[in-house]
């Protein structure tokens, strides 16, 4: 790949950032590259360039991971179904984003909730400061 000039650099750098922080903003509604560039007074093809030469990724790929990521935070609060954390997160239909959560993070969401990706319990206090040059043991947590 050539080396780019500087100010090409810093213009695909303002256009992956804005565009980044829409999506990290808006990322529960039908958000298209298309729009995103618009918004970000660019076009699609250099948005594009933004993404794979700055993100390393691609607006799909970064859209993908950021509702996936909230969907995992959601779902460890163990308080909304998983069809609601699939309309929060942006999918109409609970089956794609089942399909979507299992190929990003190798699990269904379900399965995710019940191996204890949420909030831990403790099992015991965590002992208090040791005193200097000692060392304490850890603390033991719910697996």
């Amino acid at each position: 790949m050539p080396v780019q000039r500087p100010a090409t650099v810093r213009l695909r750098t303002t256009l992956f950032e804005e565009a980044t922080r829409i999506v990290e903003d808006e990322y529960a509604s039908d958000l298209a590259l298309d729009d995103i560039a618009r918004r970000v007074a660019s076009s699609r093809r250099q948005l594009q360039r933004a993404y794979a030469e700055i993100g390393h990724t691609t607006f799909r790929e970064h859209l993908t991971r950021v509702r996936m990521d909230r969907a995992a935070e959601m779902l460890a609060q163990r308080s909304i179904t998983v069809r609601e954390v699939a309309h929060r997160v942006g999918y109409r239909q609970p089956a794609q984003f089942a399909k979507a959560f299992r190929r990003h993070l190798g699990q269904a969401p379900s399965s995710f909730r019940a191996n204890g990706h949420g909030p831990r319990r403790r099992l015991h206090a965590s002992p208090p400061p040791a005193a200097s040059g000692a060392t304490a043991a850890p603390s033991l947590q719910a697996a």
